[in-house]
């Protein structure tokens, strides 16, 4: 999540400059604390509480994804971010894993703070390219460590989501893309990237996009975006329906990827499971946890390694996500 809340350092202003485009962007249809157990399994998926057929995302599969990605930044300096080579082999894994799994995928280029940046853009064949569903993650870390909740935890979901509709070869009425964005924590700069890019037509053609940005957190909460309300919902019911309180998201409003989205009118909504405010003990006696506490003491720290993922957060965040895409695209 990008750092830009009063009392905290300013992040640097980026330039951008285009170095590249791609057919997608002009035709919009291009084909802490160590975690406690886990005590949630796929039952607490959404098909086993009657909302939907959305499979339960194995746990053990996203946290391979975490694995993964630590391993990267470990061989690369100890960091995931923009410019800097673990970020792009942390998008060629992603690409890999999408590309067996049957994904068109598209790379786009953009220059900030004078390095080359990269998104990633996935698309499922079928459905119906006038009714985009969109759900996407930044895939950068900061400089100071592997970023692994911020955020790993939401590319690694949206990926095992993206691996899921192609296991269950699902083929909803709408048209289902993915995208992981390079340099949110300059700016949203590749997510503006990205919107920037689209034809006020193709704009329009994205009827919904998720953000999952930050859902692992080690004393985390249950946050919803209140920005479109089918979508707000659509993640309430899913939280009803397994018992689990939820709150509105507020620490990161407009600080991360669907901001582009949202200011160009495109209906967004995303989860959370928060970073540097502190977990009231009204919040530690609704979730559990520990008051006094941030939700995540590592945040932008060299401690955000896999060491810093709550299973129970990100197994059910991962789950709610996978709802959430196979509710909105039927």
């Amino acid at each position: 999540m990008k750092l830009s809340v009063p009392g905290r350092a300013a992040a640097t202003a980026v330039a951008v400059t285009v170095l590249a485009s791609t057919a997608l962007l002009t035709t919009g249809t291009a084909a802490g604390a160590a975690s406690a157990p886990d005590t949630t399994t796929s039952t607490s998926s959404a098909s086993s509480v009657g909302l939907a057929a959305a499979p339960g995302l194995p746990v053990a599969n996203v946290k391979a994804h975490l694995t993964q990605l630590q391993s990267i930044a470990t061989a690369n300096g100890g960091n995931r971010a923009h410019g800097r080579t673990g970020y792009r082999a942390s998008l060629d894994y992603v690409k890999a894993k999408l590309d067996a799994a049957g994904f068109t995928t598209t790379i786009q280029q953009f220059t900030a703070s004078s390095r080359t940046g990269y998104n990633l853009i996935a698309d499922w064949p079928g459905g119906d390219t006038n009714q985009v569903i969109m759900a996407g993650s930044h895939l950068d870390s900061v400089t100071a460590g592997a970023g692994i909740n911020d955020n790993g935890s939401g590319s690694a979901a949206v990926l095992e989501i993206a691996l899921a509709v192609s296991r269950a070869q699902y083929q909803p009425t709408k048209h289902l893309r993915f995208g992981w964005w390079g340099a949110e924590e300059l700016g949203m700069v590749g997510s503006k990237y990205y919107v920037n890019n689209l034809s006020s037509a193709n704009r329009s053609r994205v009827k919904g996009y998720l953000n999952f940005d930050m859902i692992g957190s080690p004393n985390p909460g249950y946050f919803v975006y209140d920005d479109d309300p089918t979508i707000e919902q659509t993640f309430k019911d899913y939280y009803a329906g397994i018992g689990v309180a939820t709150e509105i998201e507020t620490e990161g409003d407009g600080r991360s990827d669907h901001a582009p989205f949202k200011n160009v009118g495109i209906p967004v909504g995303g989860l959370f499971s928060g970073a540097d405010y502190i977990k009231t003990a009204a919040q530690a006696a609704k979730w559990g946890g520990t008051s006094g506490l941030a939700f995540d003491r590592c945040y932008h720290s060299s401690c955000d390694t896999t060491a810093n993922i709550n299973d129970t957060a990100l197994d059910r965040n991962s789950d709610a996500a996978a709802y959430a895409v196979w509710e909105l695209s039927e």
